[in-house]
């Protein structure tokens, strides 16, 4: 039941990590008949390419067997000359036999990456269990792989009776025709017999392949929980990413701040907005802003500015303009520098008559 109920929880697409994670264990879509299909079909070309060939070949090296067997040595008894024929029909399906395992591998290769996964090794107990054995026996996957076979079975006897039995009459003639040249006839018929199959069943392996994605997206479905503790994992808990944030932008805060005394004069609003500027005749080109808040923070500057003797002058255009165009430790842009110039002209007076008394 609680199966089940987990189960039924997991209503969410897979994620592409939950994909990724699943391929890493060895957990992927692998459609057996895509693999036979391949194979199939790899063993169809190679009827083609080689066929005529090693039909060729073989019924020459059977010719000669039978037809001359006295040129075969005969002093190591009759394991020897079966050895002999062996070597020469290996020899000549060496290259075909190669390609038939190169496609077979291929099958799989292309539909999954290999993968080593420890944990497929280890032995689990469940596997064991008569209740579980009954239920991969009876089970949805099995009910399917039968109705695959049936089918199989049904359109590969259906192609096997619709390509032999036309030629029913030409294939008792065999009987009666030597083993050499039963082997061309049998070549065609047999490549006729495979390319059908082989026509027949592209269609099986296509909507089995379907089904088995479809099964891999089932089984790595995800409850709602799995999605945020995922989304969590990878992005950050939300909390934590703004409590970060926060603690950044008091440092920022406080770095700034550290930086009040330097400045030459304090631009504010009344209550809203504050900027620090610092300028330094023959040092700099343009006043650099050293802070600039709103609210509390303004009045923070501010504050700091009276415990520093730190002139400030009440301007709120110029306030605004400034905070919204300038950024922390940055010059002072061209178009306010007429405005800042007579702040800072103004500071520089003030200070000359505070020395003159």
């Amino acid at each position: 039941m609680a199966e089940d109920q987990d189960k039924s929880q997991k209503t969410e697409d897979p994620s592409a990590k939950r994909l990724a994670d699943a391929r890493e264990k060895g957990d992927g879509v692998k459609s057996q008949e895509v693999t036979n299909w391949l194979a199939l079909g790899t063993a169809t070309l190679v009827l083609v390419a080689f066929g005529p060939g090693m039909a060729t070949r073989i019924g020459q090296d059977l010719k000669v067997f039978l037809a001359e067997p006295d040129s075969f040595d005969l002093s190591g008894g009759g394991a020897t000359l079966a050895g002999q024929l062996l070597i020469k029909i290996g020899m000549a399906m060496a290259l075909p036999i190669l390609l038939l395992v190169a496609g077979g591998l291929g099958g799989n290769l292309l539909q999954q990456k290999p993968t080593f996964n420890p944990s497929k090794l280890a032995i689990k107990l469940d596997k064991l269990s008569p209740v579980n054995g009954l239920k991969r026996m009876f089970g949805a996957t099995a009910w399917v792989n039968l109705i695959k076979s049936m089918i199989k079975f049904v359109v590969i006897g259906t192609i096997c009776y619709a390509v032999l039995w036309p030629q029913r009459h030409a294939l008792s003639q065999l009987i009666q025709t030597d083993l050499v040249g039963t082997l061309p006839i049998t070549l065609k018929l047999a490549m006729k017999l495979m390319i059908a199959i082989l026509a027949a069943l592209a269609l099986m392996a296509v909507l089995d392949y379907a089904f088995q994605h479809h099964e891999f997206m089932k089984r790595n479905k995800m409850t709602k929980q799995e999605v945020k503790d995922e989304h969590r994992q990878m992005e950050g808990d939300p909390l934590i990413k703004n409590k970060i944030r926060q603690i950044r932008m008091e440092k920022a805060r406080q770095r700034m701040m550290a930086k009040v005394p330097e400045a030459t004069v304090i631009i504010a609003n009344p209550t809203h907005f504050a900027i620090a500027l610092k300028y330094e005749s023959g040092k700099m080109l343009a006043p650099v802003c050293l802070a600039k808040g709103v609210d509390a923070v303004a009045l923070r500057i501010r504050q700091l500015a009276e415990e520093h003797k730190i002139p400030v002058v009440e301007n709120p255009p110029l306030a605004r303009a400034l905070y919204a165009t300038v950024e922390l430790d940055q010059e002072v842009p061209p178009e306010h520098y007429k405005a800042v110039a007579a702040v800072i002209g103004y500071v520089m007076r003030l200070k000359r008559s505070y020395s003159w008394q």
